[in-house]
């Protein structure tokens, strides 16, 4: 094997692919030409994967057979084929934590959103509307309950600050917590109870379409879908049927099933608030979650212990 090699699918966060310029030889594989010479080129000298939300595939794993460490720029892993990396010995790396308190922030950012409608009232002043009509009145917060699906630490922080805006949480997960809430243990039976339901699950084989026309159903004509999770948590078509025929209220979606691809019949709707995939997007916490990424690869290379492994 030649020189010690890693492979960048994305750019990676702030600053993280310089610092590891004095560890690395570095291919930059968007700015190849042919992204598939420059693999197969240096393919024997790849030990080292980094990606954000790009896909790991199995096929690219067997393509480097030296491949020791992925490298994943985020928290959730639904892009990477795990198995195919614990087939091959490849040791997985994520950023868990120092984008908790963020997305769930961007959680409450898109639940003020929609109950308040910022976004049309931003709309609503800049066409001149105001000087000829009152707009629309949003739902108030209080009183109201909030449905978490997936109480892991994004779920938690989200339960925390609502509890500042006089809001009673209910969650469902594998298991009851010791935590103050109303476990509920169906999700069907949680949007029954819920205004508005968030979800903060991970993107798994278990939650892939788990938020169907049935669960929205349920949800009922007064309450809202928010989701900070993964796209694949909700089954898209359902989602744009029950808005349609004003099954729910509205909705607020960091993340899609296909991303950057959005479902265009969402563009049209005034209930509906998107949002680019931004739940850590704070340059702090990219900064951070660079940081870790590079650490953990460094930690690799020097035989320590590994900061943040994905357990397989």
């Amino acid at each position: 094997m030649g020189q010690k090699t890693l492979l960048a699918i994305t750019p990676g966060h702030p600053g993280q692919l310089e610092a590891l310029e004095s560890d690395f030889r570095i291919i930059r594989l968007w700015q190849e030409r042919n992204p598939e010479a420059a693999i197969r080129e240096h393919a024997n000298d790849i030990i080292v994967v980094t990606t954000t939300l790009s896909p790991v595939s199995a096929k690219l794993m067997q393509a480097l057979p030296n491949l020791e460490l992925i490298g994943v720029g985020a928290v959730g892993i639904d892009h990477i084929d795990m198995q195919a990396a614990k087939n091959q010995n490849i040791t997985v790396v994520n950023t868990p934590d120092v984008l908790t308190e963020e997305t769930a922030d961007l959680g409450m950012a898109l639940l003020l959103s929609l109950s308040r409608r910022i976004v049309e009232g931003d709309a609503f002043v800049r066409a001149g509307l105001w000087k000829r009509q009152s707009f629309p009145l949003g739902v108030t917060l209080n009183n109201k309950t909030v449905g978490i699906v997936g109480l892991g630490k994004i779920g938690q922080s989200v339960a925390r600050k609502c509890e500042a805006f006089n809001v009673k949480v209910a969650y469902t997960a594998r298991s009851p917590k010791d935590l103050p809430y109303e476990y509920v243990a169906d999700v069907i039976d949680l949007a029954s109870k819920s205004d508005f339901l968030v979800l903060t699950c991970p993107g798994t084989p278990e939650t892939k379409d788990m938020i169907d026309y049935n669960v929205l159903a349920h949800l009922g004509e007064r309450g809202f879908l928010i989701n900070i999770a993964r796209g694949s948590v909700v089954k898209e078509d359902d989602l744009l049927a029950a808005l349609d025929n004003k099954i729910i209220a509205g909705a607020a979606l960091d993340v899609y099933a296909d991303e950057p691809n959005v479902p265009e019949g969402l563009f049209k709707m005034d209930n509906v608030v998107l949002t680019p995939h931004i739940g850590s997007a704070t340059k702090e916490t990219r900064r951070d979650m660079g940081d870790l990424i590079v650490a953990n690869i460094r930690a690799h290379i020097h035989g320590q212990d590994l900061l943040t492994p994905v357990r397989m």
